[in-house]
């Protein structure tokens, strides 16, 4: 009942984060397309900078909850099965989801260069940029569904 619970938090932040992964290179868009309207750009720019903050607790969770699933059964045998085992799987799971955190703080990044003034790539580039974490995501669930290796 506990490995459920535990699984059913980390389920519930991943998606969160997620959410927050989708949607900060939107507002970069939005940013890069708001042209010389300097109001509309620092609103935008507020609504990153709380994103990624907000985003940035929501992957802590997350991570809490995946490290308690991954090696809680050292901790707590009787409650906490072994998911992983001598499986590899995890491990490629893992370096995707360092790729995803890594495009989030580059998002994160580009939210605060542009607050200073800094340069945006173009708003063609950063629609194809808003794709590459849905093929992450892809690559994350076949991984934790097929178990492949």
């Amino acid at each position: 009942m506990v490995y459920l619970w535990v699984k059913t938090f980390h389920l519930l932040f991943v998606i969160a984060w997620m959410s927050t992964v989708f949607y900060l290179p939107r507002i970069l868009v939005n940013i890069a397309e708001a042209g010389d309207d300097a109001a509309v750009r620092a609103r935008l720019q507020l609504m990153g900078r709380r994103l990624y903050r907000f985003g940035h607790n929501l992957f802590g969770m997350a991570a809490v909850f995946g490290l308690i699933l991954w090696e809680g059964w050292r901790v707590f045998p009787q409650t906490m099965p072994n998911v992983v085992a001598s499986m590899h799987w995890i491990d490629a799971k893992l370096s995707i989801v360092v790729m995803l955190l890594i495009y989030f703080s580059w998002a994160g990044r580009a939210i605060k260069r542009s607050e200073k003034g800094g340069a945006l790539p173009s708003a063609r580039a950063l629609r194809w940029l808003n794709e590459l974490p849905v093929l992450l995501l892809l690559g994350v669930l076949y991984l934790v569904l097929a178990k492949p290796f």
